[in-house]
This record gives structure tokens, C-alpha cells and sequence, in this order.
């Protein structure tokens, strides 16, 4: 949907570093050292990449190379220690990438290293009160000192939001960025450029710190599909970020689900599923008219699942639309014999969208019917929802230019 950026060096992979070393008549060793400056030391300039001569570095320089990390133009910072951030790409455009210190519980149930981690947390539908005691106790949220490893912040992990579009072309009813509609892809670079953005403002050691990503933000990623699974190549081989430690949710792109399948490196997989059946799931995800619940949940089960690996199923629960009891059972009769798992996030309000959120009553009933029926089944706790970080408030949202907002308060809230 856009030029490739062919003078951005940060989402070039190995061999594509070497062909352009080559390009310079400089050794392939160099393509290595351009490599672990970008990806392991996550410089910010061409210039910062002292490894490499300074001939070289003016070379670059000269030819119009750059590091083109996203730049992070405004920082939001939530009563409860989420950050919300707006990137922008080196075109002007923006999107928004999300920092989540403890996670969100999204992990829980999945059967990867991060889901022991998640463990001992509480499960029930009394987890958003607690966990704002949680955060009342430190502080609330409260930014901490940036030099140190997350546990000696406070933190026993972070949770890193990943945006893969300018805006999204599905149009789930129910989410701010589908107000948006679709601009366009963002590129490999710039979808791990995110992430790197992050770990450099909050100085997170890669291998010391336990840092969780989820492709959640703004957009589709597998209507991205080949962008979105290079920058996976580049978190994993390049910066040394698990694979197990990522998950992707998509609304239900089929070919992107059955390609998903077939991956060597591939995240966890979250599907969007929120609603019971094909009926009110058209209604409120009009993807569904494309491929519907069963084509969907044929092609999940050809994905060759990892020993203890279990697919997340995510389940916006909607106030009197897909909350009530007879959905549950409908939910049950979907994921019976599957190696699956629930997460209910309770609808997370944004201005324009005519919704409401659900009783805590049905939230409570809804997972107990699930949980009765053989599924395990958790309540996501949302994060950022005063600052319109949290799932599906995600606007692009632009404050005046150069102020960080801390604990701002959402009308709609």
C-alpha cells in the first residue's frame, strides 16, 4: 500500500544488510555489526553504530541511510502505570503502541513460559477492583526511575502492544480505531521499530527482563501478513525476543490463519471471537459475512499446536448483545474438544460507539458457565482505559504537541 523505505536500515534483515555491504564493496562481517548495533544494541542513529569505521558511518550517512526508528511524539500515562504512546512513522503518519508494566493477564492459560508467570495472579470477576488496589498501594502507577531492570522498578514483567496498520480496515463496531478506517501497512521496520522505541525509553535488558508482546493494536495483522511475519523474524533472530512470548490476535483473516500454520517461527494465535454464533457476530463484525465461525474454527485446528500450547479465544463481552447465558452455551458448543482457552474483555467504552459495557452479574455467569463446561476461561484486566489505552480504544489520538498527559480522565468514562 506504500513505497518501501529502501534507505531505512532498521528492518533490513541479515541478508539484506550483507547485499547492501556488498553494494559498499565493504567484507559481509560488516552487515553483522550493522546488525547487532540496530537490533541488540537498538542504536538511534547511524552515527551511534561505533563498531563500524567512521568512513563507513559517513558513507552511510552520505547515501541517505538512516536508523528511522518510529519516533515517540506524546506519551500518555494511566492512574494504574500503563503508557500509551503516539508513533510517528518517518511519512508523517501515526500510530499508537502501548506499555503495560505486570501485563494484563492476556497470557494466562495459553501453556507458554509467560503463562506460569501469570499463574499466581487472581482470576475472577473482582480482578479490575483488585488490581486497582494493586496500583493504589504503589503509587498509582506512578512512573518510576528509567535505569534498572523491571524487577528492581517494581515489575515482575511488561506487556508491549504492537500497532500493524495506520488504522484497520474490519470495522468491528465496537472498536475506536475502525472509526479510522485503513490508511495503510506499516512496514516490517516499523512494526519491530515499535517495540524497540519502548525498550529503549524504559531501558529493558533483552534475556534479564521478561518483556511479553501482543499484536494488538491498531489494524489487522494478517491483512499485513508479509510485513507482520518479517518483523516476527526480526523480534526473534535479530533481537532475541522468544516467539513463545508473543501472540497475535486477528479478527479472522482465513488465508492469514491457514498461511499462520505453516510458519517456522511463528506467536501464539488469539482469535477474535466475540460473539456466539454467526448472527450477532455479523452484526457487530462484519468480516464474518466473509468467512464465517466454522471456517474459522477449521482452519485453527490445522495450526500444529506446541506441547502445552492452547489457542486464545478473545471474547468482547457487549451489555445485552453477546453476554447473557445462552451465549455462554453457544460458546461452549464452539470450543468443545479444542485445545482452547477464553478471554473475556469487558467492552471498553470510546466516544460514538453504541454500546454499554456489561453487569458485573453477567461478566461473573458468563465465565462460571464456561469454566463449568470444561473451558478455561479468564477476565483480561483492562489497562489504560483513562487514557483510551486499552483494547479497542486505540484512536490516534493527539494532545497538545510536546505535553505528556498523566492520569487524564476520559469524558466517556
Amino acid at each position: 500500500m506504500q513505497d518501501i523505505d529502501n534507505k531505512a536500515l532498521f528492518g533490513m534483515e541479515l541478508a539484506e544488510l550483507v547485499a547492501l555491504m556488498e553494494t559498499l564493496g565493504e567484507k559481509p562481517y560488516r552487515a553483522r555489526q550493522v546488525s547487532e548495533a540496530l537490533y541488540k544494541q537498538r542504536v538511534q542513529s547511524v552515527e551511534d553504530m561505533t563498531t563500524l569505521s567512521q568512513a563507513l558511518r559517513s558513507r552511510l550517512i552520505s547515501d541517505g541511510f538512516r536508523v528511522a526508528l518510529p519516533e515517540m511524539v506524546q506519551t500518555a500515562v494511566s492512574v494504574d502505570g500503563t503508557e500509551r504512546y503516539l508513533m510517528r512513522m518517518a511519512d508523517g503518519e501515526t500510530v499508537e503502541t502501548v506499555w503495560m508494566p505486570d501485563g494484563d493477564g492476556g497470557e494466562r492459560g495459553d501453556g507458554s513460559e509467560a503463562a506460569e508467570e501469570e499463574a499466581s495472579e487472581v482470576v475472577g470477576a473482582d480482578e479490575a477492583v483488585k488490581a486497582e488496589s494493586f496500583w493504589d498501594r504503589r503509587g498509582n502507577g506512578r512512573a518510576r526511575s528509567n535505569f534498572g531492570t523491571l524487577a528492581e522498578k517494581g515489575f515482575r514483567r511488561a506487556t508491549i502492544c504492537i500497532s500493524s496498520q495506520v488504522g484497520c480496515a474490519v470495522n468491528c463496531q465496537f472498536c475506536l480505531t475502525a472509526k479510522l478506517g485503513i490508511r495503510r501497512n506499516l512496514t516490517a521496520g516499523e512494526i519491530a521499530g515499535q517495540v524497540a522505541a519502548v525498550l529503549n525509553r524504559h531501558h529493558i535488558q533483552i534475556g534479564k527482563d521478561r518483556i511479553n508482546l501482543v499484536f494488538m493494536g491498531m489494524g489487522e495483522p494478517f491483512l499485513n501478513y508479509e510485513n507482520f511475519m518479517k518483523s516476527v523474524r526480526l523480534l526473534v533472530e535479530a533481537m532475541g525476543i522468544p516467539e513463545s512470548r508473543m501472540t497475535v490476535s486477528t479478527s479472522g483473516i482465513l488465508p492469514g490463519i491457514l498461511a499462520f500454520a505453516g510458519e517456522r517461527l511463528r506467536p501464539k494465535l488469539a482469535l477474535s471471537l466475540n460473539a456466539s454464533n454467526d448472527s450477532v457476530r455479523e452484526r457487530i463484525m462484519p468480516i464474518t459475512r466473509k468467512w464465517n465461525i466454522a471456517e474459522l474454527l477449521e482452519a485453527v485446528v490445522k495450526i500444529p499446536l506446541r506441547t502445552r500450547e492452547w489457542v486464545t479465544f478473545e471474547y468482547v463481552l457487549l451489555g445485552g448483545v453477546n453476554d447473557q447465558p445462552e451465549h455462554a452455551r453457544e460458546v461452549l458448543g464452539l470450543l468443545q474438544g479444542m485445545r482452547a482457552k477464553v478471554n473475556l474483555i469487558v467492552w471498553n467504552p470510546g466516544p460514538g460507539i453504541d454500546y454499554v459495557q456489561p453487569t458485573p452479574e453477567d461478566v461473573a455467569v458468563f465465565q462460571k458457565m464456561l469454566i463449568e463446561g470444561g473451558i478455561a476461561t479468564y477476565i483480561r484486566r483492562p489497562r489504560g482505559r483513562d487514557i483510551y489505552a486499552a483494547c479497542g480504544q486505540l484512536k490516534r489520538t493527539v494532545t497538545d504537541e510536546g505535553k505528556d498527559l498523566v492520569a487524564i480522565r476520559a469524558a466517556a468514562i
